[in-house]
């Protein structure tokens, strides 16, 4: 990964792609309308700036010159021309605003349905090992990256047009520079304008030569941020592991481990920005009085008056502004680039995942039983854990999926699930909102208890509900239906797997699929989930993967992994 501060093809090759995607999407009429209007204030406040460059001439002409009557009348001139430009930057910010708003909503909500399509968030999960917090780069990156394209793209305008509307003004003023140099008589037409050239290229040169490592600390710098974030956010979800484990002396020194490293980068940061803080001070400063040295001779000779210097200050300084666009956004434009780095190489890892994906194939086909024909399932490193699988399923036979720890029974559901990407063969299915699976840790969004029992959508009255809670022996939660809190860790794993069994209970699925979902129950309490199973839902086929002998008594029939074959008995 190239991390240098480099503007090469394949970086606005990136940063096209996306901001082309906005552009050219359904919301199009509005960003070119919104954006249009932008540089048409944008121009319009340059062109203020012109009319203000020429009042300086005529301000201070005239206070030279003590005319009462021409100062007051400049004054009231200014007044307008402030009132105009107050006018346009401020309707310049709050379109510039609302199209960034719509922009990252926009390129947010794209993301998103990416990242959640075909499974890509958990295939990233498991095997993309080279994409690090996904939810940063959708979150943050994602702002950071509409704000500061836009910004600088508009800066960067204003700072052409600026140029070229100021370098005209600049070059008739400063006349013609004559002087004697190594035995030669010079003449230098429009010297100021050249003055002020060599001023912001070798101010440019330098602040490159200085900031060019920023690209590479900022990149980390994220990286190192989104890591420590993540390592404190995974200690809350595991705190009651931890804490069994006394694990507090260890979390504490990958805590202090990866914050070191944050630190330590961030000093590197600091040190590298006082350098160009130093550089910018020293240059912004020297650029406040150049011009009046270059001009000061000129002035002296009486070749143009008060008003006519301090339109040749006020001119030079325009021109040497915008030729030091790139001196002033280093750091942000360092920033940018890192920023579109990481929001690229995410959405690359996406689609590489998605193409790895094709090397293999599985064979949908919907139909009333389960069945698999010629299924292989392999690991992501090749390694085959299931060859050449047949096995048929029937509606009605609850059956229980046995073999030795490892052997890829959890790995078989996945691939029925049409989630283990890693599979070939062909797999017959009822249709899919007929079939339900229950993993063996179930998941609890946040929000309401209700929320939790009915996800991802039961249609339930709270007095079925409040029923099916008693049957799953959960009955002294019921007066907490309406209560907001974070239930995967309100509530201990075995009363997460009631709650999955209350859950099932409600949707009524024809097949539901459990893998070790009673691995947290004690046996009493697992024999109560699934008669509960059997007396709510008669016409519901269950497939369990499980290894207590005591699960043999709930299914009419066995599926035997042994060997990487399938054995139905």
């Amino acid at each position: 990964m190239n991390t240098k501060f480099v503007f090469s093809k394949e970086f606005f090759k990136d940063v096209w792609s996306l901001t082309k995607a906005y552009f050219t999407s359904e919301e199009k009429k509005r960003a070119w309308g919104l954006f249009i209007a932008i540089i048409v204030l944008t121009l319009a406040i340059v062109y203020i700036l012109v009319q203000l460059n020429h009042w300086y001439n005529s301000f201070y002409s005239a206070l030279q010159a003590y005319d009462a009557s021409k100062i007051y009348s400049e004054l009231f001139h200014f007044s307008w021309l402030a009132a105009i430009y107050i006018a346009l930057a401020v309707y310049a910010y709050y379109l510039r605003q609302k199209l960034i708003l719509h922009w990252r909503e926009w390129l947010t909500k794209r993301f998103i349905d990416e990242w959640l399509a075909h499974k890509t968030y958990y295939n990233l999960q498991m095997f993309g090992t080279d994409t690090d917090n996904p939810d940063q780069r959708i979150s943050e990156d994602v702002k950071l990256f509409v704000n500061m394209t836009l910004n600088l793209f508009l800066d960067f305008l204003k700072s052409v047009t600026t140029l070229v509307s100021f370098v005209a003004i600049l070059y008739n003023l400063s006349g013609t520079l004559e002087f004697n140099f190594l035995g030669k008589h010079w003449v230098i037409d429009g010297y100021l304008f050249w003055a002020a050239l060599l001023y912001s290229i070798a101010g440019t040169w330098v602040t490159h030569i200085v900031g060019k490592k920023l690209v590479e600390l900022n990149y980390v710098q994220q990286r190192y941020e989104a890591d420590f974030r993540f390592s404190m956010i995974r200690m809350r979800e595991a705190a009651e592991s931890v804490a069994f484990y006394n694990g507090e002396e260890r979390e504490s020194l990958v805590f202090k481990d990866r914050f070191g490293k944050l630190l330590k980068n961030f000093w590197k940061l600091v040190n590298k920005q006082k350098e160009l803080i130093l550089l910018g001070s020293g240059y912004g400063q020297i650029a406040i009085i150049f011009p009046f040295v270059v001009a000061m001779s000129r002035y002296l000779n009486k070749e143009f008056t008060l008003g006519g210097l301090m339109q040749v200050n006020s001119a030079f300084s325009r021109v040497q502004e915008s030729l030091s666009f790139f001196v002033d956004a280093y750091s942000t434009i360092a920033e940018w680039q890192s920023v579109v780095m990481r929001l690229s190489l995410f959405g690359k890892h996406m689609g590489s995942i998605t193409k790895d994906m094709e090397d293999y194939h599985v064979e949908s086909v919907t139909g009333t039983v389960v069945a698999a024909e010629g299924l292989n399932v392999t690991l992501p490193g090749g390694s085959v854990l299931l060859e050449d699988v047949y096995f048929t399923l029937s509606s009605g036979t609850n059956v229980l999926i046995k073999g030795p720890s490892g052997c890829g029974k959890s790995t078989l559901l996945r691939a029925i699930s049409g989630i283990w990407p890693y599979t070939n063969g062909k797999i017959t299915l009822p249709p899919r909102e007929s079939i339900m699976f229950i993993p063996q840790k179930p998941y609890l969004p946040l929000g309401t208890l209700r929320e939790v029992l009915t996800y991802p959508g039961a249609d339930a009255e709270d007095d079925t509900i409040r029923l099916m809670m008693e049957r799953c022996c959960i009955a002294y939660l019921g007066d907490k239906l309406d209560e907001v809190a974070d239930w995967s860790h309100v509530l201990s794993v075995g009363e997460q797997q009631r709650v999955a069994f209350a859950r099932a209970l409600l949707i009524q699925p024809q097949w539901l699929f459990l893998d070790e979902a009673t691995s947290a129950l004690d046996e009493d309490t697992e024999k109560i989930m699934y008669t509960n199973l059997g007396d709510y839902l008669p016409q519901t086929t269950v497939i369990s993967v499980g290894h207590r002998s005591t699960l043999s008594v709930f299914h009419r029939a066995v599926l035997v992994i042994r060997d990487r074959k399938c054995f139905l008995e």
